[in-house]
């Protein structure tokens, strides 16, 4: 293999596909990444056995080869490197890499690309286009809603159903629920339902770059796979296998004090009281106040306190339709579900101090997340 590769071009593909490198595997050839010439391209491919992520680069080929360097060794040179051009030569007998940039030269001991497990090939002939604007929107106001407990695996996973030309996205973690729907452009002629690790989501998001090209989305059957194609990456990750909970029981049907606040002024207010919640177990007290008079403006108070370091109080103006009620959430919570909201007004559902509360976007009928009180004390 004799390759010549702009620094930036590789430092970029290394950037995206080492993310996917196994970071505690008994097989040395899972901390490597695999460089490999492909129709006049670079391929470079990681794979953790869950989740593989291969990205192409441009290249002008002199020699066609493939070998697995560390991927950690190569990353940290390559984004030192002070050339504009790297030069990449393997030695095929000794496989040491040899890469050489302006005035460096280094040698890499690799192993034998055979070693490296076979990526898949998609197969898009059946694929679901989505668009990446939308689709990264969609993930990011789901994704952080997924659990991080190995206890209980199908929390770990974003739930993805696709019907006709609707698709929905759900995630909770037993404390709170997002859900997010979107329209596709075109129909899928048959429906999907999968779990996928809320982890592949964020890389695929991360990934993502271009707002003009579309993403491509195929669920091989029987294969308990889904690949997702962007331009120049592919993304391959196992499924979560098992039930998700039937969400929709979560979701409370309706209300008795629904506030209305800026989104800013109410994150803004999240955040301090943050400052102080975090100490303890997070609590933040929400006292929704209704008006006085008729010309008075309703307001919601929101306080923390913490023994070693003090106290927090923020009253932000709301219009409060219904009866006032103090309750408790978790602020981190309450402030993740606020930073990916986009419109500039949000609304609080609440029914009592014991029930969960709905956060949604005011004007905006896709998103909706729900959030468990927590005690007063």
């Amino acid at each position: 293999m004799k390759v010549t590769v702009l620094q930036e071009n590789l430092a970029r593909g290394l950037g995206i596909v080492s993310r996917a490198v196994s970071s505690r595997s008994t097989l040395p050839v899972l901390s490597n990444i695999l460089i490999a010439t492909d129709e006049g391209r670079l391929r470079l491919s990681a794979t953790n056995l869950e989740l593989g992520i291969t990205c192409w680069i441009p290249a002008r080929i002199d020699e066609n080869g493939s070998t697995t360097v560390p991927a950690r060794t190569f990353s940290d040179l390559v984004n030192n490197l002070s050339g504009d051009q790297a030069q990449l030569t393997l030695d095929v007998k000794t496989q040491s890499l040899h890469v050489a940039c302006g005035s460096s030269n280094n040698d890499i001991k690799c192993i034998d690309a055979q070693e490296f497990p076979p990526m898949p090939t998609p197969e898009m002939k059946d694929a679901v286009q989505l668009n990446v604007a939308d689709f990264k929107e969609m993930i990011q106001q789901v994704v952080f809603a997924a659990s991080t407990d190995e206890a209980r695996p199908v929390l770990m996973g974003v739930l993805m159903n696709v019907e006709k030309d609707k698709i929905t996205m759900a995630a909770a973690d037993g404390f709170r629920l997002s859900v997010r729907k979107g329209q596709l452009a075109h129909s899928v002629k048959d429906a999907i339902n999968i779990i996928i690790p809320a982890r592949a989501l964020n890389e695929l998001s991360r990934a993502a770059h271009d707002p003009e090209e579309p993403i491509y989305m195929s669920v091989p059957k029987q294969r308990g796979q889904v690949l997702f194609r962007i331009k120049d990456v592919e993304i391959v990750s196992q499924l979560i296998e098992g039930t998700f909970p039937d969400y929709q029981q979560i979701i409370p049907r309706s209300y008795k004090s629904r506030t209305l606040v800026s989104t800013a002024a109410m994150l803004k207010a999240c955040k301090q009281a943050e400052i102080f919640a975090r100490e303890g177990s997070n609590v933040a007290r929400l006292d929704i106040k209704q008006a006085n008079g008729d010309m008075q403006p309703s307001e919601v108070e929101i306080s923390a306190t913490s023994e070693e370091t003090g106290k927090n109080e923020t009253i932000v103006e709301a219009t409060v339709d219904g009866s006032g009620v103090l309750i408790a959430f978790n602020v981190k919570f309450l402030r993740e579900a606020l930073e990916v909201i986009k419109t500039p007004n949000v609304a609080l559902e609440t029914t009592a101090q014991n029930a969960p509360g709905v956060v949604k976007p005011v004007g905006d009928d896709n998103f909706l997340h729900v959030i468990m009180p927590m005690h007063l004390g």
